[in-house]
């Protein structure tokens, strides 16, 4: 995968359980907000405007790999991954700072699959051993309940499972939260030199302007963009369908590009304004340095964030080595790798108290507040409402 869009990972509605991000030149610290419970929609509390005095004062341990688990997993002799873009909360760094730490080659399948693709993928290759099936999945939070439901996950608890609030995981240990987000404007503001500054400001914009970042009858990154929409022009986390009704509009008007946008189409100015998670937009901004200026803006309403969450295939050709890889992401130092590239953590809390996080890395966070934290269920209508309306009311491809 070649661009920070490219993961229509975006998952087919995977995740907002979420935080929302304000400002996003770089800005204060963030602490982030606890995630909601799922028993009903709350609003995220406040950021502070600094990095923690315990973030500061310390910094994460590099990760000492469990010895027993480490020889299990070295003698499967690799581990699967799926759908992680190189770019996407910096996961290159992930993926070579475990083989690094752990000598352990990774085959990364699919950089631009989504959530179901991911779960597609393990059902597939249930009774195959070899290089196309997956030992472990990053999806949308709607897709690990739907993976348990499916039988498709195998349940672990990683060492920092107490850390991670109850609301983000399977009580069984089937999935878990990881990191999570909000969406945002991405803007060439070489094309664009007015900043739209909420979502009525787009229906201002010229034409071919305005694209997703993935196909919102398939993609949870443009799903949450439309939901988002629809919240910030009269609709509701019960009432997502002003979003549809909203991108009719944009594409009346001849505003909206039916393009999945990439990192490419931003510089070209084929896709200027562009429908993406923060950490991704921030991604992209650091990318292009300047080449062409990019400029990422939370809109004023409809904030709406994003979670995703893990999982360990129930069929892993390499279950040590999906053990060992969780130990990496949910450790001090994997945490603050998802930091390093713009994603809220899901151990940031408790980390702030132990003083383990990075605190340059945290001055970097955009500052959060505001936050619409919808439930599951929210989710789940509100994706359903999304893909099967997007043909009729919205009426063109995204390709």
């Amino acid at each position: 995968m070649t661009s920070s869009f490219s993961k229509p990972r975006l998952l087919t509605i995977g995740a907002t359980v979420a935080l929302l991000v304000a400002a996003c030149g770089g800005g204060g610290a963030s602490t982030a907000p606890t995630v909601a419970p799922t028993a009903a929609a709350t609003e995220a509390p406040s950021a502070a405007a600094s990095a923690p005095a315990s973030a500061a004062a310390g910094g994460p341990a590099a990760w000492v790999p469990d010895p027993t688990l480490l020889t299990a997993a070295k003698a499967e002799g690799g581990l699967t991954t799926i759908a992680l873009p190189p770019t996407w909360c910096d996961y290159q760094d992930l993926l070579s700072g475990f083989t690094s730490a752990t000598g352990i080659q990774i085959n990364n399948l699919n950089p631009d699959g989504s959530s179901q693709s991911e779960l597609d993928a393990i059902t597939a290759n249930k009774a195959n051993k070899g290089p196309a099936a997956p030992d472990v999945v990053d999806v949308g939070l709607a897709y690990g309940p739907k993976g348990v439901a499916a039988g498709l996950f195998a349940p672990y608890k990683v060492a920092g499972w107490n850390d991670i609030p109850d609301s983000a995981k399977d009580a069984n240990g089937y999935w878990y939260g990881d990191y999570y987000g909000v969406m945002s404007f991405e803007v060439n503001t070489s094309v664009i030199t007015t900043l739209p500054q909420d979502w009525s400001d787009l229906l201002n914009e010229p034409a071919n302007s305005v694209a997703l970042a993935g196909d919102p009858t398939g993609s949870n990154q443009a799903v949450s963009a439309v939901w988002a929409a629809g919240i910030g022009t009269g609709g509701s986390l019960d009432n997502a369908q002003p979003g549809l009704d909203f991108f009719k509009q944009l594409n009346d008007k001849k505003i909206f590009v039916p393009v999945i946008a990439k990192s490419a189409t931003v510089a070209s100015g084929e896709t200027p304004i562009v429908l993406a998670w923060t950490y991704n937009a921030l991604a992209d901004r650091d990318q292009l340095n300047g080449n062409p200026p990019v400029t990422v803006v939370v809109p004023k309403s409809g904030k709406l964030g994003g979670m995703y969450v893990q999982a360990i295939s129930a069929y892993a050709p390499h279950p040590n080595s999906a053990k060992l890889w969780m130990e990496w992401l949910y450790s001090d130092q994997g945490q603050n790798v998802w930091l390093k590239g713009y994603c809220n953590p899901i151990r940031y809390d408790a980390m702030v108290k132990a003083g383990t996080v990075d605190p340059t890395l945290a001055a970097k966070l955009p500052d959060s507040s505001g936050a619409a934290l919808p439930t599951l269920d929210q989710i789940t209508k509100a994706n359903t409402v999304i893909t099967t309306g997007w043909p009729t009311t919205v009426g063109v491809t995204v390709h």
